[in-house]
């Protein structure tokens, strides 16, 4: 695509600047044609050409916020603006320019694709690529340059609000699945942009929680995810999250943005900071931020200056410059990584249409969600259903009609279309089968959020007893009984801003599910949430799923996982504890769950002994879910692991390999995990660490062998006194596992 082709798709979204054409950019100038404008050259000739033709306001301009999603270009030079948008999970809707409110557009209507604790329950490499693909491909659609997304923060505690855009507790995991993430989404020419960087672990008092971590857990827990979409990934922006580190706010933290990220990992994108998450001008200036969005002083007002010009990165900047307080160089390394950003995205001639709310992006969406669900239960094997033998089924619950899509924070989206689970069993289950719906409970009954609307009214004026008593009347003649409830994305809930109150389900579902369960022994639960739940009834029902925020089309991955077309495969990316003082976060008294109106210490005094790492090494208490459980429709059997070299050389590698098969009478899909376990450490270490995985489909009977290769990294630990990772010398074990607590066989080799 030529660059004046490229220049008349950008206008529409201009704002009301004007661009040159790149006929006129470049008749701007006697010499030959501009290197900046010459898609051939390197980018970083590309960089250093415009650089060199910017006058300083310029510069400073290109470098915060224009709107509420938007940065400016260089109109002189034909150089665009760099558009954002809320993601992870879909591409949220218009809003003003100066304004939250609705633009009220008509074609704004997008997919939502499964939250990103549904895709790291895939375990699939593959489906993370295709999530990020399909995204991107939404992005490019829409004129977008920049996803807010994906999100990585590690799961340390179940209240977290915002546990359900991330993608769960363990950081090798997290790993693993942002990489091709990002890959995918940024083959579109659209930038991901990671977050939030760093340790931004729950959401009350997330202006004000300063996190006080040790070096190790840091290094070993919160930060390897980051560091596999920059290294790995090669993820061109990066946000900064909300709270203080070391007493300074991470979008403008020396030590995590300077040091770690632009210096130890070589980072060479742009660091976003989160809107609202830049306080100090000096700070923004000196310790990393390099794009500054979302500042208190949004809005357009009468005056003799635009109020984005009042941004700490913007006048105040300018001025410190011309009084000679600070020089240049720092803006300089600022504007290099924006232009690198626009010749990356905005001015990259490669860049297709995209599409969007493709049949193909549906379909992508459906495939993760089928994937992503996890069968927790099936005592007796009651799942799946049979759908031509039986002649009615109960659907009870609130979260079997509500939309899940609207609400929840910057990740609310307004979809095209929604399928509810309610819709999704009764077309599986076909005119011949009579499907049946109670409401059960009372929950949520609005359903709005940002000017977006689900169109749903859900007002109801029955009593709890009431609603209970037509459900149990209704279950006593049912053939099943599927209740539909969990968590929804209204405050205190899964939702951006707010934490849970408990662990335990909300609106007194337990005395539901309860009723339910003592009138009909055939009775499913499905747990649609982003977090884990108590289940006080786990012995009384037979089947449990964990369906989570699956989008557009979740009534049809449920369906698909309870019919059995698709055989559950997902197993879950963090764990399910029995009592939430089982969860160190909480047992050890490092968790504010009130308001502050001051900055509160926040101490992780667990270290690296988070999620499976503090439950393995509990000797009382059990897990209710263990992470990497998962059940399925049919049976895997593992063989004894065998290594290629009962030695290793610190320069080497082995492999472990283990043979799978499906004694079952379904085909499926298993996923194998390989944990490393150090016999011996100067440091104190976990039980096992997770350090391999792989999703293998077999087919009744079938037989494969899964071979890992373990390399010195696995082994490592990183030594805070030394500040470098560390392989000690010693015997390891290789673990291969169903589940953190279904260890199927083990062997053991020596590093030397």
């Amino acid at each position: 695509m030529r660059f004046s082709e490229f220049l008349v798709r950008t206008l529409p979204k201009a704002g009301g600047v004007l661009f040159l054409s790149a006929a006129a950019a470049v008749a701007a100038y006697p010499q030959d044609k501009p290197v900046y404008l010459d898609g051939t050259k390197p980018i970083e000739e590309r960089v250093e050409d415009a650089l060199g033709r910017m006058t300083l306001e310029e510069k400073i301009k290109v470098i915060h916020a224009q709107s509420k999603f938007s940065s400016r270009g260089v109109p002189r030079l034909g150089i665009p603006e760099v558009w954002t948008t809320d993601g992870p999970h879909g591409i949220r809707s218009e809003v003003y320019w100066d304004e939250w409110n609705q633009a009220g557009w008509t074609n704004d209507s997008c997919v939502a694709f499964p939250a990103l604790t549904c895709l790291a329950a895939t375990w699939n490499t593959e489906l993370a690529h295709l999530y990020g693909k399909s995204i991107g491909e939404e992005a490019t659609f829409r004129g977008k340059d920049m996803l807010l997304g994906p999100g990585v923060n590690i799961y340390r505690s179940p209240l977290n609000g915002r546990n359900f855009e991330y993608m769960g507790e363990d950081p090798y995991l997290a790993g693993r699945m942002v990489v091709p993430y990002v890959q995918g989404v940024q083959e579109n020419g659209v930038a991901a942009c990671v977050k939030h960087y760093a340790l931004n672990n729950h959401e009350i008092n997330r202006h004000r929680t300063n996190v006080i971590v040790d070096d190790r857990t840091l290094y070993e827990i919160y930060l390897p995810a980051f560091k596999a979409a920059v290294q790995e990934g090669g993820a061109w922006a990066i946000m900064g999250s909300y709270n203080l580190y070391r007493d300074q706010h991470c979008c403008h933290n020396s030590y995590l943005l300077n040091d770690i990220l632009k210096g130890e990992w070589g980072y060479d994108g742009v660091v976003v900071s989160d809107w609202g998450g830049t306080h100090d001008t000096d700070q923004a200036i000196r310790n990393g931020l390099d794009m500054e969005f979302g500042t208190g002083t949004d809005g357009l007002r009468s005056g003799a200056r635009n109020a984005y010009d009042s941004y700490h990165m913007a006048f105040p900047y300018l001025e410190k410059i011309r009084k000679g307080e600070v020089g240049t160089e720092e803006l300089d390394d600022k504007v290099r990584r924006v232009l690198r950003l626009m010749f990356r995205t905005s001015m990259n001639g490669d860049r297709g249409f995209g599409s969007f709310c493709s049949e193909e992006h549906y379909a992508a969406a459906r495939a993760i969600g089928d994937e992503g669900i996890v069968l927790l239960k099936n005592e007796g094997n009651i799942l799946p259903v049979d759908f031509g033998s039986v002649e009615k089924i109960l659907v009870v619950g609130e979260n079997a009609v509500k939309m899940m899509t609207v609400g929840g924070g910057s990740s609310s989206l307004k979809v095209e279309r929604e399928i509810s689970p309610l819709d999704g069993i009764r077309e599986r289950a076909g005119s011949d089968v009579e499907v049946v719906y109670a409401r059960g409970y009372i929950g949520d009954v609005t359903g709005e959020y940002n000017g977006v609307t689900s169109g749903q009214d859900l007002a109801d004026t029955r009593s709890a007893d009431e609603l209970i008593a037509e459900a149990v009347a209704q279950a006593k003649d049912a053939d099943y009984v599927i209740f539909i409830g969990g968590l929804n994305k209204s405050k205190h809930q899964d939702c951006e801003d707010s934490d849970r109150k408990g662990l335990g389900l909300p609106y007194d579902q337990d005395r539901v599910i309860e009723a339910l369960a003592a009138v009909n022994d055939r009775l499913v639960v499905v747990n649609i949430s982003g977090n884990a739940v108590a289940m006080p009834w786990i012995e009384e029902v037979p089947a449990v799923l964990q369906a989570w925020f699956i989008g557009s089309e979740a009534g049809h991955s449920i369906a698909d996982v309870l019919s059995g077309d698709v055989n559950p495969s997902g197993k879950l990316p963090f764990t399910f504890p029995a009592r939430l003082e089982d969860c160190p976060a909480h047992l050890l008294g490092e968790y504010c769950g009130e308001p502050v109106k001051d900055t509160v210490d926040i101490e992780y005094k667990e270290g690296i002994f988070v999620g499976y790492r503090w439950t393995d090494r509990q000797k009382k208490t059990k897990p209710l879910f263990a992470f990497g459980h998962g059940l399925s429709y049919t049976e895997f059997e593992y063989g004894k692991p065998t290594t290629d070299s009962s030695t290793m050389t610190s320069d080497g590698h082995v492999t472990v390999s283990v043979d799978i098969t499906n004694a079952g009478q379904r085909a499926g899909k298993e996923i194998v995990q390989l944990y490393i376990a150090d016999r011996k450490s100067s440091l104190p270490r976990p039980v096992k660490e997770l350090k391999g995985f792989e999703k293998i489909l077999l087919q009744p009977g079938e037989t494969k062998t899964v071979t890992f290769t373990i390399d010195v990294d696995d082994l490592s630990f990183f030594d805070p006194e030394k500040h470098e990772w560390v392989a000690e010398p010693g015997r390891f074990d290789a673990i291969v596992a169903a589940a953190a607590d279904d260890v199927r066989g083990s062997v053991s080799f020596e590093l030397k």
